[in-house]
């Protein structure tokens, strides 16, 4: 099956569950987020067609979406899920928050490396002069 949507590695917390009022949740990271939807891992496997709810508390306002599942890759641990955004502006907010945290990340680096403390503005004024040039946009995939 060739991918629809380039994807892009990240390591982002989020919470999933099968309904917005399931008390289930299932704390996760995402691995990848690509331009219409993102993937993780799950210790339970979620059949292809499920609506899930996605909750990333990382950023504020707390990013909220109700996304399909589209692709599931069962292992010995659970699975791999691959899901997909219903409208363009969930992807693209998603898109955002991956964003940012690629801007902390880059802070903790600094820190850790040159023992420089960035505040958070700082750090994505860097990165954005850095590295926003090549971070990807849907309008360069066509």
């Amino acid at each position: 099956m060739a991918r629809q949507f380039i994807r892009h590695p990240v390591n982002i917390p989020i919470e999933v569950s099968e309904s917005s009022y399931y008390p289930n949740k299932e704390s996760l990271h995402v691995f990848n987020v690509g331009f219409g939807g993102l993937a993780f891992q799950s210790k339970q496997v979620i059949k292809l067609g499920t609506i899930v709810y996605i909750k990333i508390a990382y950023t504020q306002p707390m990013f909220e979406a109700m996304a399909k599942v589209v692709w599931c890759r069962t292992h010995p641990d659970g699975a791999e899920l691959g899901v997909e955004f219903f409208n363009s502006d969930d992807a693209f907010m998603a898109r955002m928050v991956e964003q940012i945290c690629y801007i902390e990340t880059y802070k903790n680096e600094v820190s850790l490396k040159e023992g420089r403390t960035l505040t958070t503005e700082g750090a994505a004024l860097e990165w954005v002069s850095k590295y926003a040039a090549n971070f990807p946009n849907p309008s360069s995939l066509n």
